[in-house]
């Protein structure tokens, strides 16, 4: 199975960790970034992990931030993307076998390594379960968002990254 990792700036040692613990499990790992700590925009790296997956180039996705919370949103934001927050295995599981999400995402620093490692491997070794109700609800999400023509465009968050550049955003 291929699947794209992304992450900001904050959480890079964990999506480093996560990136060999799923090779160790012999998935092959697309690293979408960021690659070090240096201060970045976490919606960039949610956009890139959303659009392998949308565009079939990987499987499923794997996103991190502080929380969560962050680079979870910037994925839904991406058509065809359906992306879960989940802080436990019970979470990763329905997430996959319920609303067949094909990204998940994890706060990095308020779930422990252990914890994560145990939400990867739950959310890959599940399977969707399709029923009539979920297939019609799955329809309604990615139905939310008709815009895409946005895909592939490097300079969509030009403007944000000049109000990061002057100083405007802080951590």
């Amino acid at each position: 199975m291929k699947v794209a990792i992304g992450c900001d700036h904050i959480v890079t040692d964990i999506k480093n960790h996560i990136k060999e613990y799923l090779e160790n499990r012999g998935f092959e790992v697309v690293d979408c970034g960021t690659y070090d700590f240096e201060r970045t925009h976490y919606p960039i790296y949610g956009k890139r992990v959303a659009e392998k997956v949308v565009t079939k180039e990987v499987d499923l996705g794997v996103v991190l931030c502080g929380t969560g919370v962050g680079i979870t949103n910037a994925v839904q934001k991406v058509k065809g993307a359906r992306c879960a927050l989940v802080g436990d295995v019970a979470a990763a599981v329905y997430a996959k076998e319920e609303l067949n999400c094909n990204i998940i995402g994890v706060g990095g620093r308020v779930s422990g390594i252990g914890m994560i490692e145990d939400i990867m491997d739950a959310y890959f070794a599940a399977e969707y379960k399709p029923t009539d109700e979920n297939k019609e609800l799955i329809n309604k999400i990615d139905n939310l968002i008709d815009r895409t023509d946005y895909i592939g465009d490097d300079h969509f968050f030009d403007e944000f990254l000049e109000k990061w550049d002057r100083g405007e955003y802080h951590d």
